[in-house]
């Protein structure tokens, strides 16, 4: 067993696949709508997922904008009734694309969180740098993430995901804390903005077309959940939001219509149990290629330039 794990798994725990409170891990083999019927209203802390966007990927029936909407509107229903009145909805969307022309996931989902209810506490902008070039229009390099609360009583950690100050050494310079370090020695906010790479070149990517990483959901459940709480995913694929519950002493539950990315989740799940499963760390800074000196951020025209360059030199 992994040793990260062992303060809530102090025994071997297997994989269920339907819900119930005393689970640990649940993965349900089937439509989202069907396991969340038997979840108790109020039990989960948080719920956290990136839906099909609609946009015809191999899992999914490309259909009709409104009839989406009305879709993903009975599951959000549902979430809300089981969410725990501290707790805290993520809906992790890009955009449909129609005959070339972008419509915002979030922006049109905004209204059915709104009318259950739900308050909108972040959008938060998740950039990364490799993904889908476009001929037509700029290229989409980030995702959102709607953060949304049930009430104003709501779980929110920041220390457990704070980042490194830009200048940790700065001081007050006037006033009575003059002379004192102003900067939380744990680490600044990350702020709304979070750069993460995705899996496009990942040590984490399978052949799932929209896998998330674990570290950009590992910072959802440290800040919005406690250890012991469940963590839910309607849309889950290969397991991704239930691995980064458990490595953090959470339950996970999520489900998944796709045979093979049932299969896919579970293998994943056991290999984050056994301590196997390979991922980026969560405090790793993002690579640079000029920093750490990749031959291939020199254009070919530079290096022949520098390569004439030495030889008149020599000469």
């Amino acid at each position: 067993m992994n040793g990260r794990n062992q303060s809530l798994f102090n025994q071997e725990v297997s994989i269920a696949d339907t819900f119930g409170l005393s689970e640990t891990i649940v993965v349900y083999p089937g439509d989202c709508l069907t396991v969340l019927k038997t979840i108790p209203d109020e039990s989960l802390q948080l719920i956290v997922t990136s839906p099909p966007y609609n946009i015809g990927k191999e899992y999914e029936k490309r259909l009709h904008l409104d009839l989406y909407l009305r879709q993903q509107e009975q599951v959000i229903g549902e979430c809300v009734r089981t969410l725990s009145p501290r707790g805290s909805i993520c809906w992790q969307v890009g955009n449909y694309v129609d005959r070339g022309a972008i419509i915002p996931l979030d922006a049109v989902l905004y209204p059915i969180f709104a009318k259950l209810g739900l308050r909108m506490r972040n959008r938060i902008i998740w950039h990364f740098e490799h993904g889908l070039h476009c001929n037509r229009r700029f290229s989409g390099r980030y995702e959102t993430i709607v953060w949304f609360t049930k009430s104003d009583d709501y779980t929110f950690n920041l220390d457990p995901v704070r980042i490194p100050q830009k200048y940790p050494g700065k001081k007050y310079f006037k006033g009575p804390k003059a002379g004192q370090y102003s900067c939380n020695p744990l680490g600044k906010n990350p702020g709304d903005l979070w750069v993460i790479p995705n899996v496009k070149n990942h040590v984490e990517k399978t052949e799932h077309p929209c896998q998330f990483p674990v570290e950009l959901i590992e910072r959802l459940v440290l800040s919005l959940t406690n250890e012991g709480d469940w963590v839910f995913d309607p849309f889950v694929g290969t397991g991704t939001t239930i691995i980064a519950a458990i490595r953090h002493q959470r339950r996970g539950a999520g489900a998944e219509i796709v045979p093979k990315y049932v299969k896919l989740a579970r293998e994943r799940i056991q290999q984050e149990l056994q301590g196997t499963l390979r991922t980026r760390p969560m405090d790793r800074p993002v690579y640079d290629p000029v920093e750490a000196g990749n031959s291939l951020t020199v254009a070919p025209c530079q290096k022949e330039t520098n390569e004439v360059t030495l030889f008149e030199n020599e000469q």
